[in-house]
This record gives C-alpha cells, sequence and structure tokens, in this order.
C-alpha cells in the first residue's frame, strides 16, 4: 500500500453506503432537535406541575434501562439495515400522528409522556443497530474518522440549524415541529433503505439460545475487555456528573453567575460549536497519541474546565469553558464509539454497545437528582464542583489503562 493510499483509506468515501448513513443520521437529529426544542413548552402548557414535567424528561432515560440490553441483543440477531428502517417508519408515523393530536387540541401530558417512552424504547435498537452497522460501511481504519464525521454532523444540525428555526417553526403553529420531526424520520428511513451493507457473518445459534443469555453473553464479553471494562466505569462516573450539571446549568448561570437567559443561551451555543470543534480534533488527536490516550487528555480537561466553572463567578469564564469542555466532550465520545467497534467481535457489537450506553445512561438520572439536592443544600454552584470531582475520579481510573 502507497503513503497516499494509507491517507486515503483512513477517511471514509462519501459515495455509497457511508454518506447516505450520514445523511440520515444528520437529517434525523435535526427533526429530534425540532422536537426536543419545542416539546418542554408543550408541555408547560399543557400543566404547571413540576414533577408531570419532569416525567416527560425522564421517560428519555428510563427505557434505556428497561431496555437498552434487550436492544442491543436484537440487533445483532437481525439484519440492522432493516431494523432501522422500519424504526424510523414507525417513529414517523407516530410524530405525524402525535403533530395531528397537537393540531387538533388533543395533546396531553400523559401523551407525551407515552409518548417519550415509546420513541426511547424503539432508539435502544436503532443506536444499537446503527452502531453495529456502521464497520460494514467503511474500512477498519476509517471508522474513527467516519465517527467524527457522524457525530460533528449531528451536532451542527442540532445546535446550529434547529435551535434557530425551531421558535419559527412554532410561531407558525405548535403542530409544526413535530410535523417536520416526522418528515425527516421519513426521509431519513428512505436514505437508510437504500443502503447496500452485508450484515456480519453469524456463526448459527446454538439450539436453546435465548435472547437472556445472548444478553449474558454480551455483557461477559464487555467485563472480559480490560478497555471496554474500564472505559464504561469512567464513563458512567463522568455521566453521574454530567446529569447533575445539566440538571441545574439554567441554575447556574442564570443564578449563580446573574447571567439572565441570555447568558444561558450564550453557554449553550458555546458547547454547540465546541463540539463541532472537537469532531475535527478528535481524529488528529487519536492519530499522535492513540485513543485510549486522547479519552485520558479529553477528561483531564474537561476536569480543569469544571472547576474553572465552579470557581470563576464571571460569566465569560463559563462560556470560555463550556466551549472546551464541548471539544473534548466531542473527543471522547468519537474515539469512546470507535473503540468499542474496534475491539468488539463484530456478531456481538449490538450486544457490547447495548451493556456499555445501559450502565453509561443509568449514571444521568441519578446524578439529575444528586445535582438538585447539591445546589438546593450548598449552592448554585457545587454541581459543577461535584462534577469535577466524578470527571478527575473517571480520569484516575483510566490512568491505568495507559501505564
Amino acid at each position: 500500500m502507497t503513503a497516499v493510499d494509507a491517507v486515503e483509506v483512513r477517511a471514509p468515501a462519501w459515495r455509497g453506503g457511508f454518506g447516505r448513513l450520514w445523511s440520515a443520521a444528520v437529517i434525523s437529529r435535526f427533526g429530534d432537535a425540532l422536537r426536543a426544542a419545542a416539546m418542554p413548552l408543550l408541555a408547560a402548557s399543557l400543566t404547571d406541575d413540576p414533577l408531570l414535567i419532569a416525567s416527560v424528561t425522564a421517560c428519555g432515560y428510563l427505557p434505556w434501562l428497561l431496555f437498552g440490553l434487550l436492544g442491543g441483543a436484537v440487533a445483532d440477531r437481525v439484519d440492522q439495515r432493516r431494523a432501522m428502517w422500519g424504526v424510523d417508519l414507525v417513529r414517523g408515523a407516530l410524530m405525524a400522528a402525535f403533530a395531528v393530536a397537537v393540531g387538533l387540541g388533543q395533546a396531553s401530558i400523559a401523551l407525551l409522556i407515552a409518548l417519550a417512552f415509546v420513541l426511547t424504547t424503539l432508539q435502544t435498537l436503532f443506536d444499537n443497530a446503527a452502531t453495529a452497522l456502521l464497520p460494514s460501511l467503511v474500512p477498519p481504519q476509517a471508522l474513527g474518522s467516519a465517527n467524527a464525521r457522524l457525530m460533528t454532523g449531528q451536532q451542527i444540525a442540532n445546535a446550529f440549524l434547529a435551535a434557530p428555526l425551531a421558535p419559527v417553526l412554532l410561531l407558525a403553529g405548535a403542530a409544526v415541529p413535530y410535523a417536520a420531526d416526522a418528515v425527516t424520520y421519513g426521509v431519513a428511513a428512505l436514505l437508510i433503505g437504500s443502503l447496500r451493507a452485508e450484515p456480519p457473518a453469524r456463526a448459527p445459534r446454538k439450539a436453546g439460545s435465548t435472547l437472556r443469555g445472548e444478553i449474558a453473553e454480551g455483557m461477559r464479553a464487555l467485563g472480559r475487555d480490560r478497555t471496554l471494562r474500564g472505559l464504561c466505569l469512567a464513563t458512567t462516573l463522568c455521566n453521574i456528573g454530567m446529569g447533575g450539571l445539566i440538571a441545574t446549568l439554567v441554575l447556574h448561570v442564570t443564578g449563580w453567575l446573574d447571567a439572565g437567559t441570555k447568558g444561558y443561551a450564550l453557554t449553550l451555543a458555546a458547547y454547540g460549536m465546541g463540539s463541532v470543534l472537537g469532531g475535527l480534533l478528535a481524529k488528529r488527536l487519536s492519530e499522535r497519541v492513540g485513543r485510549v490516550r486522547s479519552i485520558f487528555l479529553a477528561g483531564l480537561v474537561q476536569t480543569g474546565s469544571l472547576v474553572v466553572l465552579g470557581t470563576v463567578r464571571e460569566t465569560a469564564a463559563a462560556i470560555s469553558c463550556l466551549a472546551v469542555f464541548g471539544v473534548f466532550g466531542m473527543v471522547w465520545n468519537v474515539n469512546q464509539t470507535t473503540l468499542m467497534q474496534e475491539r468488539s467481535p463484530a456478531h456481538m457489537l449490538g450486544r457490547i454497545s447495548s451493556a456499555f450506553r445501559t450502565l453509561a445512561v443509568a449514571g444521568a438520572p441519578f446524578g439529575a437528582l444528586l445535582g438538585g439536592v447539591a445546589a438546593a443544600g450548598w449552592g448554585l454552584n457545587t454541581p459543577a464542583l461535584l462534577a469535577a470531582g466524578l470527571f478527575a475520579l473517571a480520569v484516575a481510573s483510566l490512568s491505568a489503562l495507559i501505564n
């Protein structure tokens, strides 16, 4: 192989399967972001009960805890392309029906909670299937670049396209964002349905094999891999901290910093901008120092950013910290996903991915509660410091993987 060939193989070709998968992922994330911006406002218009409003968000976590492992096992059994295509068709139909209900004034808080639960339940299959499908569309050497491009494109659609457009669509009608989300699911389904990816070779299942046994096999495989096991522990610790930070960030910025809603919007924009830049940095950093070291360095920088965020009472410092935090959060995510794809047997990738995600996601709701308690008891800046402590523990646990 020539030097030129080596460079070319590290970058996924846009023609063919990867370009369509990228387009489907970005379009779908755009629609999801429109819905995410509109749904809290709709919930607040239907009830003033904080517990009910919070329940809509909680249902975004609960299905991962209940069905995440099952979604991974199913993703390893079926044709991943068809699973993703079918899930998007169902989600599109659900969103179209919901848009009609909103347009007719028939929406209720119970309907919102049920919709959030069902959509996330379907997502457990879709996301695990997508993680398992990507290695069949790009060469192994291009996985890191492919993940970076996918995540960066999704972040651009989320932060820079959907965020400013959502208020405009809401002015056109309360149902419009949900109708737009339904359309994006339909377009994504068409793109995924057009893929011509060969499913990974699978050995015939043993007689008497059950989903429960296959799930247990995936969890044992995750536990046997020292790198993935350590990374899963570190990610879970970080997600506990992130749960507390996200749940209280609006109070941190508008209350402790007294920066108002404008300051809060600027911090979110800075985080989004940083995430996009992180997608560009992730590949270069991993090529220079390796994937595990890239994650270690990302956690180290994020820890420092959180310490400054929780101690320096200046809006400009918070904006800068969240921009840096976003950069290295994307570095972590890209390399984490790529490591999982590289180190997992193809026929078990869905199960290993689901075990990893389920354990990691479990920390977020606990962290949200912990952050609320910390903010109420010790000050609005303490969730950031609590997150810094948890990130420091995560970095300490990762240090054992690079020695």
